[in-house]
C-alpha cells in the first residue's frame, strides 16, 4: 500500500474513532438489549417470535445467547429489525491507532537491540543511556517508515 495512502487512512481512522471514543456506549443490561428492549416495549416473547416466524422458545434461547454474548452479529440482526431498532457495531481501540503503531515500533525495536546490547555488555562495550536511546529513536522512526506488517 502507498505510505501516504496508508498514513491517511490512519489518520482518518483515528479522527473516525476519537469521536466514538468520546461518546461511550451505554452499559448493557445484563439480560441483554433484545429482552431489555423488547419488554420496554411490553412485547411478548410470543409477538417477537410471530414477527421473525419462530418459536417463542426460539427467542428465549437466543436472548439467552445474547446476554451471555454469545449470539451471532447476524440473529442480533434480526432481532433488531425486528424491534425496529439500529443494530450498531464498532470496535473501539483504547488508544488512538498512531499510538498503538508507536507503542508496537518501540516494543519491536526493544527486542531487536536485545541481543545486540547484550553481547556489547559481555565484551564490556556496552553504550551509555543517551546512544542507546538514540539508537533506539532511530530504528523505531525506521520501523515506523517500512511496512506495517512487519511491526506484527
Amino acid at each position: 500500500m502507498n505510505k501516504k495512502f496508508a498514513n491517511l487512512q490512519l489518520h482518518q481512522m483515528d479522527l473516525t474513532l476519537a469521536k466514538i471514543r468520546e461518546h461511550r456506549p451505554p452499559i448493557r443490561p445484563s439480560i441483554g438489549w433484545v429482552k431489555a428492549i423488547r419488554e420496554s416495549l411490553g412485547m411478548s416473547a410470543s409477538a417477537l417470535a410471530r414477527k421473525l416466524e419462530v418459536t417463542p422458545h426460539s427467542i428465549a434461547k437466543l436472548e439467552k445467547s445474547e446476554a451471555d454474548e454469545r449470539i451471532t452479529l447476524a440473529s442480533l440482526r434480526k432481532l433488531a429489525n425486528a424491534l425496529d431498532c439500529e443494530l450498531q457495531y464498532t470496535l473501539v481501540p483504547r488508544m488512538p491507532l498512531k499510538e498503538i503503531l508507536l507503542e508496537r515500533a518501540l516494543t519491536v525495536a526493544q527486542e531487536r537491540l536485545r541481543p545486540i546490547s547484550h553481547s556489547m555488555s559481555l565484551e564490556d562495550q556496552s553504550l551509555e543511556e543517551e546512544a542507546t536511546q538514540k539508537q533506539l529513536q532511530i530504528l523505531v522512526k525506521e520501523i515506523l517508515d517500512g511496512p506495517r506488517r512487519d511491526l506484527w
